[in-house]
């Protein structure tokens, strides 16, 4: 048994998926759909998509089994309720959605549908979380207490081209999106390895002050001026969680944008941009060599056309020592991967919940988890820090 997946969007991100989606050997046929007609000819030509659309709608119409969304991040929420609703297995990258409403329409779109849903967390995979997950699963940890989960990137690295690329003449106003609006990469990573969820938020936000017309509160589709943001966190199991989304920060986010801190009754972890120590009462021992990625393959220069150079290396296939590549369809080998050996997992999942009907990773509860109380960190930092509650959807069902 085979399916087909259509995918929404050919930007930037889409096309580190589509040859992974087209080598695995649980897909059949890969599609194509986006609003800008000539990138829909420019990239089916690329990667030999045969079969295209002008519409999602179109899409939808049609047999196509699964979607996978790759659209600007705002619009996920919509798009995938549109899917479930058409009978459509769904790959949605984050975030889930920018409403609490969207992301409880879409779990129970899929409890009572029985789809497949499944958002592309990366940082599941990250190296820290999977070495953590394990080491945390062996009792090593003891009782994790505390942790912090940053995404540190600087909009000066990428991030400009990628919303001019993105968002046409208007750019601007979707440049400001705000930072607790994409939560993912910093939050999911300590709840991928707690197993726990949030309980309440208090935030903090930082206002603007490059004056570029990014982060104004003047041009911003959110009214939003927040370039920086800090929230505390309360969790289910009694622990406590501190994220930074930082956007304006002196920081070399190529080198790690996600980064994670454990701490422990018995033991705990720690990484900064270029170490990583696993530390317990008698010793530190570096183990950053099982958190570096190394390259396996780089993409020709065709299929890397376009991509902002700063951006290039998180289409390189690469893997860490912690990651069990094993695993992964003999078909993906030098094909490409990415943010730290994640994207093969990724797609690897997904076909697999699509075609054996188990639930994956990062499923509707899961990306529920991990993505509403970002949207509550932002109306607490609104609100000058006051401490907000989270609503929880509870647990995949068995």
């Amino acid at each position: 048994m085979t399916i087909s997946i259509g995918v929404v969007g050919a930007g930037q991100f889409a096309r580190a998926f589509i040859p992974l989606f087209q080598a695995h050997p649980g897909v059949h046929d890969v599609r194509l759909t986006e609003a800008v007609p000539e990138r829909l000819e420019r990239e089916s030509a690329r990667h030999a998509v045969a079969t295209t659309y002008t519409s999602f709608e179109d899409m939808l119409a049609s047999d196509v089994d699964a979607v996978a969304i790759f659209t600007q991040r705002w619009t996920h929420g919509p798009l995938v309720l549109q899917a479930l609703e058409a009978g459509k297995h769904v790959y949605s990258s984050v975030p889930m959605a920018v409403s609490e409403e969207d992301i409880e329409a879409i779990v129970e779109a899929v409890r009572r549908t029985g789809l497949t849903y499944m958002m592309g967390e990366t940082s599941y995979y990250n190296p820290a979380a999977v070495y953590c997950r394990r080491r945390h699963a062996e009792g090593a940890f003891g009782e994790i207490f505390y942790a912090e989960g940053d995404y540190v990137h600087d909009m000066d690295l990428g991030f400009y081209d990628a919303y001019r690329y993105s968002g046409g003449d208007r750019w601007k106003e979707t440049a400001s999106f705000p930072p607790m609006y994409y939560p993912t990469h910093a939050l999911g990573g300590v709840l991928a390895v707690t197993g726990s969820h949030v309980t309440s938020v208090s935030c903090l936000g930082v206002s603007d002050t490059r004056g570029d017309g990014v982060f104004d509160r003047e041009v911003s589709r959110w009214d939003n001026d927040f370039s920086n943001a800090t929230a505390l966190f309360r969790t289910a199991d009694g622990g406590v969680v501190r994220t930074n989304e930082m956007r304006r920060v002196g920081y070399p986010s190529l080198l790690r944008e996600s980064r994670f801190r454990f701490f422990g009754t018995e033991a705990s972890f720690e990484q900064l941009a270029t170490t990583t120590l696993w530390q317990d009462r008698e010793k530190a021992q570096d183990i950053e060599e099982l958190m570096r990625t190394v390259p396996t393959a780089r993409l020709d220069d065709a299929a890397l056309a376009g991509i902002d150079p700063s951006l290039r290396d998180a289409f390189v296939s690469r893997f860490a020592p912690v990651h069990d590549i094993g695993r992964l369809p003999a078909e993906f080998a030098g094909q490409p991967n990415g943010h730290q050996g994640s994207h093969q997992f990724l797609a690897d999942d997904f076909v697999s919940a699509c075609l054996t009907g188990k639930t994956p990773p990062v499923n509707a509860w899961t990306a529920a988890r991990y993505t509403l109380p970002g949207l509550v960190a932002h109306r607490s930092a609104l609100a000058g820090g006051a401490q907000l509650d989270v609503r929880d959807f509870g647990d995949a069902p068995a």
